[in-house]
């Protein structure tokens, strides 16, 4: 009995350009507190830390730093606002639907494996019409670890009915990478995401320029 290619995936910067509405969220927060806003730019290089790291930083940047307690309370305002934006500038990166339906239609296995909370995952992917392609979606806050601990990426292999000796992890960032390497598994990068170095100095097994480029790459480390 032949095993099912699982692919798992990692959301912000890899599958869909979430900056500009976490972007939108966090400026939306400063401006609240009297604070000035930051360029976008400055998410893109933090988005895969989580938002209270993003927090964080923006209070950090932009005048005292916050306290714990400032940045639980920073961080349920700053999902709450997210939560009511999520779709209005985010938007799949170039060739996402075709690329995931040709893996489809080939018999893969399809997951989500992202520290961005589950219930906004969800979401997410729901209003982008995208959750029905996805076998398994492991949040942030799914599990006790998130990445770059190995243990939301062998749930998703597990959720998905996958199996490590046929599965190649997707992402834009270290922690991606990182994870990857702790599981056990292949993973490939893709260069157009939210990576603050360049995300060759850690070494995946592929670059791809472009989601058009994932078939021949998972080929190669698959086939």
């Amino acid at each position: 009995m032949s095993v099912t290619s699982t692919l798992i995936f990692d959301l912000d910067g890899t599958m869909v350009d979430t900056a500009p509405d976490l972007a939108g969220a966090m400026n939306a927060l400063l401006q609240r507190f009297g604070r000035q806003p930051l360029p976008a730019g400055d998410v893109r290089h933090t988005v895969g830390e989580g938002a209270r790291k993003l927090m964080a930083r923006a209070w950090s940047a932009t005048g005292k730093d916050a306290s714990e307690a400032e940045l639980d309370h920073l961080f349920d305002l700053f999902i709450a606002h997210y939560d009511d934006h999520l779709t209005e500038n985010s938007r799949p990166f170039d060739g996402l639907e075709q690329v995931l339906d040709g893996f489809l239609t080939r018999g893969f296995a399809l997951a989500v494996c992202t520290n961005k909370s589950e219930r906004a995952s969800r979401n997410l992917l729901q209003a982008l019409d995208l959750d029905h392609r996805f076998q398994a979606l492991i949040g942030g806050d799914t599990l006790a670890h998130a990445k770059p601990h190995p243990a939301p990426l062998h749930e998703a292999l597990k959720r998905a009915g996958g199996s490590a000796e046929r599965a190649v992890m997707i992402g834009d960032s270290k922690t991606d990478i990182h994870a990857a390497r702790a599981a056990g598994l292949p993973v490939i990068a893709v260069t157009f995401g939210y990576s603050r170095e360049p995300v060759a100095s850690f070494k995946p097994d592929i670059l791809v320029d472009h989601l058009g480029e994932l078939p021949e790459a998972v080929a190669r480390l698959l086939d």
